[in-house]
């Protein structure tokens, strides 16, 4: 059988807009919100924990039993911040961030985003990747089996995670740039068999159960590159996290990294990859060479709380590590010499689901079914705008550069995927101006609270919040 589909443009969006014309968007969607609901009864005001007089500051005040998206169904309730369209008339010459247009394909939830030039790839319950060119789709191939839960790409591959724990690698044709065909699964049955002829190999994943130390045995729920592309580091429910070559798609190592499933990985600079998990905590390794192969050791745990790590970003110097969590909190960490815990970020009711870092903006996408835009200043997060559209959680998100954007003011784009089975493409900039000053007030208000805190002198952190029974993402 063959695993792809070809080229069939079933994008029908009247509204959408050419990408030229990303920087002269503005209140292009009623449902979006970019500026903040602060009415009390509906919504807490969003800010930052970290202030000029309190840089290192932690709030471990949280609010208990907002865990898992799919044990509360919030994509069946209505979000707070659809009652507020944007109103008002804003000076046209303040920069604003803009809903450019939806990807709607009724197939499945959208689980998984990768964007690389002009191209967007999209993964969802389907079993489907669906492949969009602006705001076109383009192509798309399909899977034998298994949600896909993370997408990656490399060069001419693009790898997928899926939710029966494998791998599949996928190459674009040299003839037909719209024709995508599979290229091998990770493992490899060849490598499977050659491995499974050791009885060393077998290592114990459950009581009375062993398997092969190449193989998940759980589902792939995350999937990243090293810095220099040459490694793809993937992490699973199964708890470990897995180090394979890009270019010859081996296994070469296996790490039991959590005591719960693993639900994100990122890499950063000098041989550092964080991986956070169900179990509350976010750990660091530091990654050594050792012959043909590598040896990743445990050198900081920056976090362990009751709530489950549902996020990880990193921004491009790899200066701040952001930790997104089922409770809806956003904890960020510095590093100089070492980590230490920089702040918070209060910006969502339900769970942080997703993050994303590019230049001085982050956001995060949240069971809530908004997304948060916050612009770092040093330490200091102020949330610009938040961006609201979606009627079910946001899942994932993907942000890249938008090339036709003045210099004078960088425009990003920004896709984020939801399980309302839609993608929307947004237009934000770094220079948007903060239209919420009582946010603003707030945050600069914010003192230390070290009541019920515990700051490590690692610069770990720990809280006893509690969250959801399920805490897989």
């Amino acid at each position: 059988m063959r695993d792809e589909i070809g080229s069939l443009p079933m994008f029908n969006d009247p509204n959408s807009i050419p990408r030229s014309k990303f920087g002269n968007m503005m209140h292009s969607d009623p449902n979006m919100s970019s500026t903040i609901n602060t009415d009390d009864d509906n919504y807490h005001v969003r800010y930052s924990s970290a202030s000029a007089a309190s840089p290192a500051s932690y709030d471990p005040s949280r609010m208990s039993g907002e865990g898992s998206p799919m044990m509360m169904s919030p994509w069946n309730q209505t979000s707070p911040f659809s009652k507020s369209p944007w109103s008002g008339q804003l000076d046209d010459n303040l920069s604003q961030n803009s809903l450019i247009g939806s990807l709607v394909r009724e197939e499945g939830h959208i689980y998984s985003l990768a964007a690389s030039g002009d191209l967007l790839y999209t993964g969802s319950d389907s079993k489907n990747i669906r492949v969009w060119k602006n705001l076109k789709e383009f192509s798309g191939f399909k899977s034998n089996s298994g949600l896909v839960k993370a997408i990656v790409i490399s060069g001419q591959k693009i790898f997928t995670g899926h939710q029966d724990g494998k791998i599949r690698v996928w190459k674009v044709s040299p003839k037909n740039p719209n024709i995508y065909k599979r290229a091998g699964t990770l493992p490899s049955l060849m490598d499977i068999f050659k491995c499974s002829v050791k009885p060393s190999n077998y290592v114990e994943v459950r009581r009375h159960r062993t398997a092969l130390w190449i193989k998940h045995t759980d589902a792939v729920s995350c999937l990243c590159l090293s810095e220099d592309k040459t490694l793809l580091y993937s992490a699973s429910w199964d708890r470990t996290l897995k180090v394979w070559r890009v270019d010859s798609c081996k296994c070469i190592e296996s790490v039991h990294a959590h005591d719960d499933a693993v639900n994100s990985v990122v890499a950063s600079v000098q041989g550092l990859v964080f991986t956070g998990a169900a179990d509350g905590t976010v750990k660091v390794w530091q990654k050594e060479v050792q012959g043909k192969g590598t040896k990743h050791t445990l050198v900081q745990t920056l976090l362990e709380q009751e709530s489950a790590v549902t996020a990880l970003a990193v921004n491009s110097s790899g200066s701040i590590v952001y930790c997104g969590s089922s409770d809806g909190i956003v904890n960020f960490w510095e590093r100089e010499k070492q980590l230490s815990h920089g702040g918070v970020l209060k910006g969502h009711k339900l769970a942080v689901l997703c993050l994303a870092a590019a230049g001085n903006l982050v956001f995060s996408g949240s069971a809530d079914k908004t997304i948060c835009v916050w612009r770092r200043d040093g330490v200091i997060h102020t949330c610009l705008s938040v961006l609201s559209g979606h009627a079910g959680p946001v899942k994932c998100l993907a942000v890249e550069k938008d090339r036709e954007s003045p210099n004078t003011d960088q425009r990003w784009v920004v896709y984020s995927g939801s399980l309302d089975k839609s993608v929307k493409v947004w237009s934000v900039s770094e220079l948007a101006c903060d239209i919420n000053p009582t946010a603003m007030m707030y945050q600069q208000q914010q003192q230390m609270v070290s009541d019920g805190e515990s700051l490590r002198s690692n610069g770990s952190a720990s809280s006893g919040s509690r969250a959801g029974n399920n805490r897989r993402y």
